[in-house]
């Protein structure tokens, strides 16, 4: 009798997971590459995926693997290697990507989200569809994952971390510093962001920010420690000192923006987390490199915003693809925006600009070949500089900085991983997320082909791109 009553129970529950799965599989908020969320649900995702013949560029420095394959099974990469080592069970699904490179998605660590919305960049743009419109343009250009550094006054990105935390919202996942710190009108630049930053004058008023902010659980903190050309005092030794003092007492790092070589060698030895800028008066000396190195200081170059001084035009390579493919995710209005920051000024201006932008150059390349971490950082969300665009124009000048290709990757993904403590991140390999670019060209051949997207993965699940773009237009 035992045996008779277990078969039709054994029947209703496979139609119970049957219409389980058909009720997922039919849902649009769980739709493959669904903007709005990326969660995964149980048993839907089990399903076995081998993806053959790619050049595989895993992330982590090793050379590439040509004709590859690789196994995604519940989002989780589970064997990588040669196609001919590697292979899947019987009834596993197959992905033939011969011709194509796969390489990780890209992670950003100094952006500035939520102030851009089409071509208009004012404080009142700010707020959670804003961000969420610069999350989702991240995506569109394989950012998985972006850290805003100090500009985000009130909760609306704290929020958004949380739904995404949750599975209720998809787009590059937001890591955010709230509100940076600097003396009294020395925070960041523009009119926008006046009244964000706390105006630091006392260790009291540093330590008491940070506090504050650690009770926002922050990912980071942001300290401006610049005079800016004049018009405001510098933090000081003594206050600087004081915050990070602070902040590592509570677990948390501190990101500087700096000017000066002479502050930043105050900053490492005050024990700096990393540097949002690249000393931008003078060029970084063998001791100061040694120091960075010895201490595993991270280094965002941050150049592609400087160097827009140097031209006298647009690139014809960059005007090309920001008139082709990725006008549609940007929008006309905002690329002639862009691409009018590139002209507009003389030769000798120009000529004086290359000049200072060449300390940026040699102290890049002086640090990468002293093995410094350098991740990918853009500054990206400044304005007229969106997301998506800065991050792949940022890889190019790092590569004409003398990084090579593979050295500009790994920036880009396994060392960005690393400082965001991504433990199943950045790199192509058993046991971390499948989250990949499938290009059409081969970015070690010439780095301008991270731009050659044909699709993007996020824990084994394709995105979908024309939605997000038709999103990202309907903002705009």
């Amino acid at each position: 009798m035992a045996a008779a009553f277990r078969k039709p129970t054994a029947i209703i529950r496979a139609v119970k997971r049957f219409a389980c799965l058909a009720l997922f599989i039919a849902s649009p908020a769980f739709a493959p590459g669904n903007p709005a969320s990326f969660r995964e649900a149980g048993s839907a995702f089990a399903q076995t995926t081998i993806y053959q013949g790619a050049t595989l560029i895993r992330g982590d420095g090793t050379p590439a693997i040509e004709d590859s394959a690789f196994i995604v099974q519940n989002g989780t990469i589970i064997r990588a290697g040669r196609a001919e080592d590697v292979i899947a069970r019987p009834g596993a699904a197959r992905v033939d990507v011969s011709g194509k490179t796969v390489m990780p998605t890209l992670i950003d660590i100094h952006t500035h989200t939520g102030f851009q919305k089409g071509a208009t960049y004012r404080a009142e743009n700010y707020g959670r569809d804003a961000i969420i419109d610069d999350l989702n343009r991240a995506l569109y250009f394989g950012v998985s994952a972006v850290v805003s550094e100090g500009i985000d006054p009130g909760d609306a990105a704290f929020k958004i971390r949380e739904d995404q935390a949750a599975g209720r919202l998809g787009g590059a996942r937001l890591f955010t510093a709230g509100r940076g710190m600097g003396a009294p009108n020395a925070g960041p630049g523009a009119d926008t962001y006046k009244g964000i930053a706390y105006d630091v004058t006392t260790d009291a008023e540093g330590r008491r920010d940070v506090r504050e902010l650690a009770a926002q659980k922050v990912d980071f903190i942001k300290i401006w420690v610049d005079d800016r050309n004049g018009r405001a005092p510098e933090l000081s030794p003594p206050l600087y000192r004081a915050i990070i003092d602070e902040a590592h007492k509570r677990g948390i790092r501190v990101n500087a923006h700096v000017f000066y070589l002479a502050d930043a060698k105050g900053l490492v030895a005050a024990g700096i987390d990393g540097f949002t800028h690249l000393a931008r008066d003078a060029e970084m000396d063998d001791e100061v490199v040694q120091v960075i190195v010895k201490r595993r200081v991270v280094i965002m170059p941050t150049l592609q915003n400087t160097e827009r001084g140097r031209n006298t035009a647009p690139p014809p390579s960059l005007a090309a693809w920001l008139n082709g493919p990725a006008r549609d995710a940007i929008g006309a209005e905002l690329v002639a925006k862009i691409l009018s920051a590139y002209g507009g000024r003389g030769a000798a201006q120009a000529s004086a600009a290359r000049e200072r932008y060449a300390i940026l150059q040699r102290s890049l390349a002086k640090l990468s070949a002293a093995g410094a971490r350098i991740v990918l950082g853009g500054d990206t969300g400044l304005q007229d500089d969106p997301f998506g665009f800065a991050e792949h124009r940022e890889l190019e000048l790092m590569v004409e900085s003398g990084m090579t290709p593979m050295q500009a990757i790994v920036a880009a993904t396994r060392t960005g991983a690393e400082y965001l403590r991504l433990r199943n991140a950045g790199i192509l390999a058993p046991g971390n997320q499948a989250d990949f670019i499938v290009l059409d060209a081969n970015p070690l051949d010439d780095i301008t082909n991270t731009r050659r997207i044909a699709q993007i993965f996020l824990k084994g699940r394709s995105v979908d791109r024309d939605a997000l773009r038709r999103r990202l237009n309907a903002a705009d």
